[in-house]
């Protein structure tokens, strides 16, 4: 009898899911101020609106995760769909979700939307399998995330804080080609992969850092670098305004859009006497 083939390893764990969880826990909280930076979730609910127009897809049943100002699932519901919000730290009227298992749920959607969660998940092949399989045959999914290419300008600031030691703490991010590389070993048909930049300028380093906080964007790497010394802080700030051109430092987010669908049931094939 031949032996069964070898357990594969488990993926490695690039970041840390209790500190995922708190930051996103943080971002809930802080997203109650008016003048919390939404600017993220608002690009990606307009987004996937107009691909939804442009693709003529009315789905019956949706399943729409990360939807923090609950935008998309509001206009879903006004075009008639059933829609189920989920989110790793839900509130009231979501469920939660853990996108490295299994999705539980009795019904297959027809449309599965996920909003900047899926970047910090170890498992991401995992995790693009098991919301191809809640589709229903013909469904649809769209999943954002921030892409390779964010936040260069925080990176060279670190650079320059840490000095002749460099140490991790930023995520490391899937760029367009490995997207539709990962899109295809989940088994999605007709995959799209693309990327696209939202500039923001500041004027202090500390309301970027606001911002990326209130976005859930700071780092949960499980071996990240130690906090920041009072010494290694000032330098950041003197990198930071060193990078102003009249006034404003320009950062870069890059959002990365993978969409997908499952194959639809085959017609079942004439029978002739």
């Amino acid at each position: 009898m031949p032996a069964p083939p070898p357990t594969p390893p488990p993926p490695p764990e690039i970041f840390a899911p209790h500190r995922r969880l708190a930051l996103r826990q943080r971002m809930r909280v802080l997203q109650r101020g008016d003048d919390a930076a939404r600017f993220m979730i608002d690009d990606m609910v307009d987004d996937v609106r107009d691909r939804l127009a442009f693709l003529r897809h009315q789905p019956a049943r949706a399943l729409v995760v990360g939807d923090v100002s609950g935008a998309l699932a509001s206009a879903l519901t006004a075009q008639g769909s059933v829609v189920t919000r989920a989110d790793p730290v839900p509130l009231v009227g979501e469920v939660p979700i853990d996108e490295t298992q299994p999705l539980a749920f009795a019904d297959r959607f027809d449309l599965i939307a996920s909003l900047g969660t899926l970047d910090t998940v170890n498992d991401l092949p995992g995790a693009l399998l098991h919301l191809r399989r809640a589709l229903a045959p013909g469904g649809l999914a769209i999943m954002a995330m921030p892409g390779a290419g964010s936040l260069p300008a925080l990176r060279a600031v670190m650079l320059a804080a840490d000095g002749d030691r460099p140490a991790p703490r930023l995520h490391p991010q899937i760029d367009v080609r490995a997207g539709g590389q990962l899109l295809q070993r989940a088994g999605f048909a007709d995959p799209v992969t693309d990327s696209r930049s939202l500039r923001v300028s500041y004027r202090r380093f500390d309301r970027l850092i606001a911002d990326l906080r209130a976005q859930a964007l700071t780092a949960c790497l499980t071996r990240g670098g130690p906090p920041l010394s009072k010494a290694a802080l000032a330098r950041a700030h003197i990198a930071f305004d060193a990078m102003a051109e009249a006034g404003r430092v320009t950062e870069t987010f890059e959002i990365l859009t993978l969409s997908g669908w499952a194959r639809p049931l085959r017609a079942p094939r004439a029978e002739y006497d």
